[in-house]
């Protein structure tokens, strides 16, 4: 973890506040945190068994080149991190579906949860208007389930969400390198 970030939970902590009152680039900065490589290799692959997948709607699989597109079709930089939002919290909520309680990976894909639940916070007051259609289309199919299943690995999920994570907020935020 980041030294800024451990020193902001900390006296977070004292003050006896909660992780929702940080701000979208510091719930980010966390997120990337607990996505770090060795993390996403212990708990959604060495605790799942060998060439274990889950099945997804198709638009949960948001991709580099995906954002890419859509910044070529001039989607605004907001729209893409709303969107990269609900697809990554799909993604969680559909890893937490199958793990049992005592599951492994079970806490620390809860901490991926409660993150992406206090940025949804950072979220909330957004109007469809406020989106760009595209996205707002997108989310919505996101939500309705209705869309084609593909199988895919929970590590290659989180794999996504922390790579589009780097794009979209590595700038936005000021990161150093993401």
């Amino acid at each position: 973890m980041h030294q800024g970030c451990a020193a902001v939970i900390c006296v977070l902590a004292v003050l006896g506040l909660e992780v929702a009152a940080l701000g979208e680039c510091e719930l980010a900065r966390l997120l990337q945190d607990k996505l770090q490589y060795e993390m996403r290799l212990k708990y959604m692959k060495h605790n799942f068994p060998i060439d274990y997948t889950l099945r997804v709607q198709h638009e949960e699989v948001l991709r580099t080149a995906n954002i890419t597109r859509l910044r070529d079709g001039k989607v605004s930089e907001v729209s893409l991190r709303y969107l990269w939002f609900h697809v990554c919290s799909q993604a969680v909520l559909h890893i937490l579906e199958v793990l049992p309680e005592k599951h492994p990976s079970h806490e620390y894909t809860q901490g991926l949860s409660q993150l992406l639940d206090d940025l949804g916070m950072e979220y909330s007051g957004y109007q469809q208007s406020d989106v760009d259609t595209v996205v707002a289309d997108l989310v919505k199919q996101l939500h309705s389930g209705d869309s084609r299943q593909k199988a895919v690995r929970p590590k290659a999920l989180l794999d996504n969400c922390l790579k589009v994570l780097r794009m979209l907020f590595g700038t936005h935020c000021r990161w150093d390198s993401a």
